[in-house]
């Protein structure tokens, strides 16, 4: 018996954070049947149109001989992780080459792909997603930005869905009866009561780039070099200096991280942690000092994500 044709599946414009915080992954009975991610939003995607800054591409060797690109693409709401293997196209692998080769001349690169979700789950239980690229291009910062708008609408309305249901039966006849899809009705059966206060707070970030911060969501961030202090070494913690010690010195980095790459708008939050783990500091630690530093008035943050050295009075 011939075998039914699979449909191809369409692809959903999803943001990293939503489609990196999903841990629920269904898959037909059948042997030809596609799988899919659920996101805690209720999109159920088996392909996605992702876009970002190509921050990272390596080319590795596999065990068996084989050729592996492995990259991250980020978006202003996190990291999508994406590889490129024997298994894709002649042109998918060919690009890789091109962009592992400009990435390392430090051209900056806008790309936006079409690509087949992965989900894996490791011994201990813990859920990864990834993005197998089917096809990809460098885009425009102008086609970037209509892609963030485009993926803004898209998951506010899922949003939108999500708060509905709460106010719907969980069941199947109760959702359909208020056109709601059922794959939220799994979603929240998955996940529990989500926090759509994350969502919002990226969405935010997006269309904040999307309107007028391109410029830092395009290009890489500046890595400062600063002189070590006389009598001060440049590795942190291996002389037996207590975590309080560690902490002002820190703190210190920070503030001076801060005033020097402060261009009259202050620093985004991920310049300023790169530059800290560039100089060994943890970068768990330094998110707990920029807090300390933020509280203790030193710093202030005049819109989400971003930091200034707090006025003098």
């Amino acid at each position: 018996m011939e075998r039914a044709r699979i449909a191809r599946q369409p692809a959903h414009l999803l943001l990293a954070s939503e489609f990196g915080s999903a841990t629920l992954h269904e898959k037909g009975s059948g042997e030809y049947d596609p799988s899919f991610i659920i996101t805690k939003l209720g999109a159920k995607v088996n392909r996605v149109v992702a876009a970002g800054l190509l921050e990272r591409l390596e080319q590795r060797e596999t065990s068996n001989g084989a050729t592996l690109f492995q990259g991250q693409l980020r978006d202003p709401t996190g990291l999508h992780y994406f590889s490129v293997g024997d298994y894709n196209s002649e042109m998918m692998r060919e690009l890789s080459h091109q962009w592992v080769e400009r990435l390392e001349d430090g051209e900056p690169l806008l790309v936006m792909m079409t690509a087949k979700t992965r989900w894996y789950q490791t011994d201990e239980g813990a859920v990864y997603t990834s993005l197998r690229p089917e096809e990809a291009c460098v885009v425009s910062r102008e086609v970037y930005a209509n892609w963030l708008l485009d993926a803004c609408e898209s998951t506010m309305q899922r949003m939108n869905a999500y708060t509905a249901s709460m106010e719907v039966e969980p069941t199947v006849d109760a959702f359909a009866r208020a056109e709601l899809p059922s794959s939220l009705l799994v979603a929240r059966n998955h996940y529990g009561e989500v926090d759509l206060e994350p969502f919002k707070l990226n969405l935010m970030q997006a269309l904040d780039i999307a309107e007028g911060r391109l410029e830092a969501a395009t290009t890489p961030p500046p890595m400062m070099s600063l002189p070590a202090e006389p009598g001060t070494s440049s590795e942190v913690g291996t002389d037996g200096a207590g975590e309080s010690d560690v902490g002002d010195e820190m703190g210190g980095f920070l503030v001076q991280v801060i005033g020097h790459l402060d261009q009259g708008e202050g620093v985004d939050f991920d310049t300023v942690l790169k530059n800290a783990v560039a100089r060994g500091y943890v970068r768990e630690l330094a998110e707990s000092v920029l807090d300390e530093l933020l509280e203790s008035g030193q710093l202030e943050e005049p819109r989400f994500g971003w930091f200034k050295l707090a006025a003098a009075e």
